[in-house]
């Protein structure tokens, strides 16, 4: 059985990107390379959050971030996914945004994904929130999804 893949709004952003920094023309090289070569060695799923994030706003190259979704298992925003990111806030793991990513985090745990993948290094990739995460799910009986960026699933050496 595939992995199962939750795919957060990084992904289809750093797809796109366009911005001319060292760092995000590597993120972005990577996010191509897993998406068009490795993503089929898993079972991708999303969230109607992650549509709604993209579809604010004025950016560049909305809708092909959009489309790069079409056909994704949507989850759904149940109660019980409202309440754990409400506990993700309030235990300080995630910032008070219910609507992002500690929604991203709960919809990937109450679904049991095996990986939360995000280039959110800040929030959700962290190695620093992993324990506090990890805790917080045991405590409340829930899966722990392996926080991971496109760079780590590469079937590849880096150069």
């Amino acid at each position: 059985m595939k992995p199962t893949v939750y795919i957060e709004t990084t992904i289809p952003s750093y797809y796109f990107n366009s911005r001319p920094e060292a760092s995000m023309v590597a993120s972005c090289e990577w996010t191509r390379d897993w998406w068009d070569n490795y993503r089929q060695d898993y079972n991708l799923v999303t969230g109607a959050a992650v549509i709604e994030e993209l579809s604010e706003g004025n950016h560049p190259l909305k809708a092909q971030k959009l489309a790069l979704l079409d056909g994704l298992t949507l989850l759904p925003a149940t109660e019980e996914v409202n309440r754990i990111a409400k506990v993700y806030i309030s235990c300080k793991a995630m910032p008070d945004d219910p609507k992002g990513d500690a929604l991203h985090l709960a919809l990937a745990s109450v679904y049991k994904c095996d990986i939360l993948l995000s280039w959110n290094c800040r929030h959700i990739v962290n190695y620093q929130k992993s324990g506090h995460i990890k805790q917080i799910n045991t405590s409340l009986g829930l899966h722990v999804p392996a926080l991971l960026t496109p760079l780590e699933l590469l079937n590849r050496e880096i150069k």
